[in-house]
Order: C-alpha cells, then sequence, then structure tokens
C-alpha cells in the first residue's frame, strides 16, 4: 500500500517528507528508525488503489492518521489496521527504557 509521510508547516499546509510502499507484512522498512523532530505529522495510506489490486471495493478512499510527536528524543510505532469498510490505529512511544507507554 503507498503511504505518504509529512509534516504541518501551517494550519492547512502539509510538506511531503517521504513517500513509500508497505511490505507484504504491512510494515514500511523504509521509515524504520526515521528521526522526527517535534511537531505534527500526518500519514496518508492509499487504501483504495490497495483494495481495488485485490478487487474489493472499500468505504475509505484513502486513510489519514495525523500524529504529534513530543520529544524528539523519543522512537516511536504507528499501527493502523485496515479493512475494507473499518480500520483503528495505534500510537505507541518508546521511551528511554525501551518501555511502551501510551
Amino acid at each position: 500500500m503507498s503511504a505518504c509521510l509529512a509534516q504541518a508547516i501551517s494550519d492547512n499546509d502539509w510538506a511531503t517528507i517521504s513517500e513509500a510502499e508497505t511490505d507484504d507484512d504491512g510494515r514500511i522498512e523504509d521509515w524504520d528508525g526515521r528521526h522526527l523532530e517535534h511537531g505534527l505529522y500526518r500519514i496518508v495510506f492509499d487504501s483504495y488503489s490497495h483494495f481495488a489490486q485485490l478487487g474489493v471495493t472499500t468505504a475509505y478512499r484513502e486513510i489519514i492518521v495525523i500524529f504529534r510527536i513530543q520529544s524528539e528524543s523519543h522512537d516511536f510505532q504507528l499501527q493502523v489496521t485496515l479493512t475494507p469498510y473499518s480500520y483503528s490505529t495505534y500510537f505507541g512511544v518508546l521511551d528511554d527504557n525501551s518501555e511502551k507507554k501510551r
């Protein structure tokens, strides 16, 4: 699935940082370990094309997940579980002791 990572540069404007494809496990390895500075970000997933390739219709043309990086010193993970008619997200931060917290 195609995904686009962007950072907010104003209330309504986003600057694209990177575009990538998920792998067979649904991960974006190119973004693993990417450092993001403090700020507001979004990832736009092209769910329409993904499901069209599978011959399935979908309720969502795109899945947009907006999240805030509070501290540059923490790593994070973002998970999206997606079906043709629903999706769920999870955002986890790894602290200095590598423990997940909300």
